[in-house]
């Protein structure tokens, strides 16, 4: 199993919308590296879900992949912003797994909070220029959120001597 982060702006697609709606399709990604990302999501791996522009913006909940992604019905659609006139459908360009809602955190853990703890500072999220919507995160690190969200771990301070 591997674990993940997506992110998405609340006003478009919160936590909250994905509980009401069980699962929904991850569409709309436009970044070759984010693609990849998506495009090697296995069935069953879970998912951060992080609230971003949000003030203040962090992780709300844990969402699981339930679909391998497909080609991404946005980039067909002439109607849509994310219409790709020179993609066909024997060559896709993007690419969208279905997520499915497992939970929304009894309280957000905040980007600062994130910052703070010792065993995140590789977490592609915090670095320097990352802006990637979709991110690995390793099993550390999951169970790391996972404690802070359960409030069953200290917080251990990455500026600790």
């Amino acid at each position: 199993m591997k674990y993940w982060l997506v992110k998405s702006e609340p006003e478009v697609y919160s936590i909250d919308d994905l509980q009401k709606e069980k699962k929904t399709a991850w569409t709309d990604i436009r970044n070759y590296q984010a693609r990849n990302y998506l495009r090697e999501m296995s069935i069953g791996d879970l998912v951060l879900y992080y609230h971003s522009n949000a003030e203040p913006p962090g992780v709300a909940g844990i969402a699981k992949v339930c679909k391998l992604a497909y080609p991404d019905p946005t980039q067909f659609d002439a109607k849509s912003e994310y219409f790709e006139p020179k993609v066909t459908k024997e060559n896709p360009r993007w690419f969208s797994p279905d997520l499915q809602f497992v939970e929304k955190f009894p309280r957000l853990i905040s980007i600062d909070e994130l910052r703070e703890e010792a065993a995140l500072v590789k977490l592609p999220l915090l670095q320097r220029g990352s802006r990637l919507s979709v991110n690995p995160v390793s099993p550390k690190e999951f169970e790391c959120i996972l404690s802070l969200a359960k409030g069953s771990r200290a917080p251990r301070r990455a500026n600790a001597s």
